[in-house]
């Protein structure tokens, strides 16, 4: 079941904490914010990973490059 499944099969709950709006006030306000929330929603998705190249997933494995100022034969450590 996905996330819009759960929030469609509950009821909406609306407390009014102040004043007495008439049912098209409250109309409006449901409009309001039920087309904020599905703008938010819509722009909230993260983008699709790039799928990586042999060549990135090779090349990350490549080591360091020598120092070259030490010679060679000599313990360095």
């Amino acid at each position: 079941m996905s996330e819009s499944d759960a929030t469609a099969d509950r009821p909406l709950r609306i407390d009014v904490r102040r004043g007495s709006p008439t049912p098209e006030e409250l109309a409006a306000v449901v409009a309001v914010v039920s087309e904020s929330y599905a703008q938010e929603a819509a722009e909230a998705v993260a983008p699709e990973p790039e799928p990586e190249s042999a060549w990135r997933r090779s090349a990350r494995a490549l080591r360091t490059p020598l120092r070259r100022g030490y010679g060679w034969g000599r313990f360095t450590g």
